[in-house]
């Protein structure tokens, strides 16, 4: 297989929609067609990352010579070295193969599945978590537009952080939330501001969404910083939603610490899954945990809503439900270790190979998730306006993609994903150097011709 066919599910969209019909009116008839395509999808769609990246791999050209890299989004589960482990495996073709879960199932999950999810996430919490408090979901980005889904109400806003994940943003969009915008501080190893989250925050606001591990900026948030997050968002009256998928892909020294430990300060919602910590990301299963001793969302029907979203929703695959159980309590955790290992590995090198390149500054080293931001310094370059200017250059030159900041809402920065093989990095930051080499502005000595040096 080469590598083009390896990889073509990261680059080659599913599908087009470019074509334009020919007519609106039935053949021969004259009689207008009543249907048509809505629109709804439309405007969220336009902040999704499949849209930028699909632009960035129109702009390679087989005339480069050159192996598409496609390093702007991640999915380590194509590349062998990040295949998921044997007990996980396992569990799926055990389940499969007694043929005792082909039936539908509740749309809350099955209870044996909801159980092991309580069980797994009550092992570092002080208020336990029953089956009741669990809701799986096909995958954490469903888990996203159910919350999303039971929140919205008219003028309700919801606080987001940039940069983010811009799902979250396509999908307040989809729902009709407002969305307000508050940053991560690049000089404070990316914390919340939370005196910007006061300010952007009002009557209207209905959750803030803390991601931690944090994708895109890779840093793990400390037990001080989450509880001055928890004691803020009691003060505004809302309520936290944690997105937590990426908890078993930790490679630096801070500890994980679950926001739901200061659900006896402010309900929190918790998004899990196993796709990033597994690197199953096609087997679509994750789950809402709701962190709630004082029964705050039962009061204001945040179950009730949540619950009806749920009936109308898919549902995740019976046998990867059945199989979720012998999933959580069964796993190497040497298999985590191997693959942060790796992952840990991939930083060191791209971050080392940066220090030849002085236009890309990586200001923080990321100690988790799969990516790593990288700051462009533009002033050193000649005829690149900005990181969309940048990245579309790159992968016309070298058919090398990378992410732009813009689509995370971080401006002249850019994505680097480290989910992928160490050779590829490797070749994907020789091509950097070069490309940035042929930019780089020249200086005055650079650009003086010999013979006028010699004549001074």
């Amino acid at each position: 297989m080469s590598e083009e066919q390896a990889h073509a599910n990261l680059a080659v969209p599913a599908f087009r929609t470019e074509k334009v019909p020919k007519t609106q009116t039935q053949n021969g008839h004259g009689t207008v067609w009543r249907f048509g395509g809505a629109d709804k999808a439309a405007k969220a769609s336009t902040v999704t990352l499949r849209g930028v990246i699909y632009m960035l791999f129109d702009n390679c050209s087989k005339d480069v010579k050159k192996t598409i890299l496609p390093l702007g989004h991640g999915d380590p589960s194509v590349y062998p070295c990040f295949r998921t482990c044997i007990e996980a495996e396992d569990a799926v073709v055990n389940v499969l193969r007694s043929g005792k879960s082909n039936s539908y199932c509740p749309g809350a999950g099955i209870l044996p599945a909801r159980r092991a999810v309580a069980d797994y996430l009550n092992r570092d919490l002080p208020n336990k978590l029953t089956p009741d408090d669990i809701f799986l979901t096909a995958g954490c980005n469903q888990g996203i537009e159910l919350v999303f889904e039971s929140l919205a109400r008219p003028n309700a806003n919801i606080l987001l952080p940039r940069p983010g994940f811009p799902h979250y943003d396509a999908r307040a969009v989809y729902s009709g939330l407002e969305i307000r915008k508050f940053d991560l501080l690049p000089d404070r190893e990316w914390e919340i501001d939370l005196e910007g989250v006061e300010a952007v925050a009002d009557e209207n606001t209905v959750a803030i969404v803390v991601i931690n591990p944090n994708n895109p900026c890779g840093n793990v948030y400390s037990h001080d910083h989450l509880h001055k997050v928890a004691e803020t968002a009691r003060k505004l009256g809302i309520m936290v939603i944690t997105d937590e998928v990426y908890d078993q892909t930790i490679f630096g020294d801070n500890p994980f610490v679950p926001m739901a430990k200061f659900a006896s300060i402010v309900p929190v919602l918790t998004l899990g899954g196993i796709s990033k910590g597994w690197v199953v990301p096609g087997w679509k299963i994750g789950w809402i945990a709701l962190n709630d001793p004082e029964g705050v969302f039962e009061s204001t029907k945040v179950v009730q809503s949540i619950k009806q979203s749920l009936d109308i929703t898919p549902d995740p695959s019976t046998i990867v439900q059945a199989a979720l159980p012998e999933i959580l309590e069964k796993v190497d955790k040497n298999f985590f270790a191997k693959k942060n290992k790796i992952l840990k590995h991939n930083v060191d090198l791209v971050c080392d190979r940066l220090k030849d390149i002085r236009c890309v500054v990586c200001p923080k080293k990321p100690e988790s998730c799969t990516y790593l931001l990288t700051k462009l310094e533009l002033s050193l370059l000649d005829g690149i306006k900005d990181d969309i200017d940048f990245c579309v250059k790159l992968a016309r030159e070298e058919n090398l993609v990378f992410l732009p900041g813009e689509a995370l809402g971080l401006k002249n920065w850019m994505r680097i994903t480290i989910g992928v093989e160490a050779h590829m990095l490797e070749d994907a930051l020789e091509r950097l150097k070069g490309f940035c080499t042929r930019h780089t502005k020249k200086t005055d000595t650079e650009t003086e011709s010999p013979s006028s040096v010699e004549n001074e």
